[in-house]
Formats: C-alpha cells, sequence, structure tokens
C-alpha cells in the first residue's frame, strides 16, 4: 500500500492512529495479497499526491475507482493514456465542449487538472476487479471524509463540484462560506440528460476563481 506525503500527511496523520484505519490497513493489504485490486497498490494516494494541499483550487468527487483492466491510476474520472475513455468521461468532455469550446481529446488521463489544483477525489480508493463497490464501507470513506473536513477548514477560495447523489452527500460537511459548491446529476449516461448536460461547471469554477483572484483552470486535455 502507497506512503500518504507531503502537506497531507501532516493533516492526515491522526487517521493512521485510529482503530478504522488499522482494520482498513490489514483488510486492503491482504486483498492486495490475495486477489487483482486496483489502482496499483503505488497509485492509492495519487489524488493527494499530484494536488498538494496547499494548491487545491477545485475538489471533484467520484465514487470508487474503475475496476476494468489498466484503467485506474488513482484519480476519480480518469484513466491511463491508451484506455478507452469511459461513458461519464466522455459526457464530462462533451460538457466541457459545450461549456468552454474545448476539443474532445483521444485520452482520459485527467494529470493536467490535478497538476493545476483540481483534486480528483474518490472517496474510496481501492476496488477488487471487476467488483464494483467491492470496497465499500471498510473504512475509506472515513478516511476520505477527514479529507473533506480539512478543506472545509482552509478559508481561501475554493470549488467543490458535487455530481450526483453520491457526491451531494458530502454538502453537509461544506459550511465554509469562503467555498462555492456546485451541483449538478452525475455524467454517467444514466443521468447526464437529467442536468449534467448544460451545467456549465467548468465556465462557473473559472469565472469563481478569477474573480477571486486565482489563476483561472486550463481545463483543455490534449491528444496524445
Amino acid at each position: 500500500m502507497g506512503m500518504l506525503t507531503g502537506d497531507w500527511l501532516t493533516e492526515l496523520s491522526p487517521e493512521f492512529k485510529k482503530p478504522y484505519y488499522a482494520e482498513l490497513f490489514r483488510f486492503v493489504k491482504k486483498e492486495y495479497d490475495t486477489k487483482q485490486i486496483f489502482p496499483p497498490a503505488d497509485d492509492i494516494f495519487n489524488a493527494f499526491h499530484l494536488t498538494p494541499l496547499k494548491e487545491v483550487k477545485v475538489v471533484i468527487f467520484g465514487q470508487d475507482p474503475y475496476h476494468n483492466e489498466g484503467q485506474a491510476h488513482g484519480l476519480c474520472f480518469s484513466v491511463k493514456p491508451n484506455v478507452d475513455i469511459p461513458p461519464s468521461l466522455v459526457n464530462i468532455y462533451q460538457e466541457l465542449h459545450d461549456d468552454l469550446g474545448c476539443y474532445i481529446p483521444n485520452n482520459g488521463y485527467l494529470v493536467k487538472w490535478a497538476k493545476q489544483g483540481v483534486l480528483l477525489l474518490n472517496t474510496v480508493l481501492t476496488v477488487q476487479a471487476h467488483a464494483a463497490f467491492s470496497h465499500r464501507n471498510m473504512g475509506w470513506e472515513k478516511f476520505t471524509d477527514a479529507a473533506i473536513e480539512v478543506l472545509n477548514k482552509e478559508d481561501r477560495p475554493m470549488v467543490f463540484i458535487l455530481w450526483g447523489k453520491p457526491a451531494q452527500m458530502k454538502k453537509s460537511m461544506l459550511t465554509n462560506k469562503n467555498h462555492l459548491i456546485l451541483e449538478a446529476p452525475h455524467p454517467s449516461p444514466l443521468s447526464a440528460y437529467r442536468g449534467f448536460f448544460g451545467s456549465k461547471p467548468f465556465s462557473k469554477t473559472n469565472d469563481f476563481l478569477v474573480k477571486n483572484g486565482l489563476e483561472p483552470i486550463d481545463w483543455q486535455i490534449e491528444n496524445r
């Protein structure tokens, strides 16, 4: 299991001493030792590694990692290069095109967003191959809720993008008046037509950042 580093480690280290995390660690270690688990163990905390706390401008919540071969690498909605773009991300790209005019790229690798301060955080950080939600309610939710509490205490302007009901259930934790909360249906093909399309999260985020004296996000993912 990969290690957390940097300023996130400073803030979240108390979680590692709690009983739930000891149980979670034992469970996850046994899963990696005995089954095929995604993402690769060294990628579990990639969202935190690629987007240090001090650099977070935007937070997008996912649920659990993609569970098919070669997809997950620790960032919600993102897949490794040369992997087919998943349906939800296809719809995210369509909305990005309609909102800001970005061209639709040939890959789903969202590291560029993460490196600009977009925290792409799944609420569950591991999953068994081909078994969606298999690591739910094992402790990851408590850990990522702790991360949300840390973010909520940050007084600098920040945008939280909540797509779908599981993400919107985190809204009650987001009480900081300096933050902007944007809600819409999930970009899944099952729900995108209920109001995700046309919600303009990317332009609204950038407008808020600029209004608060921050650099906007360059949302364009380039072809590879």
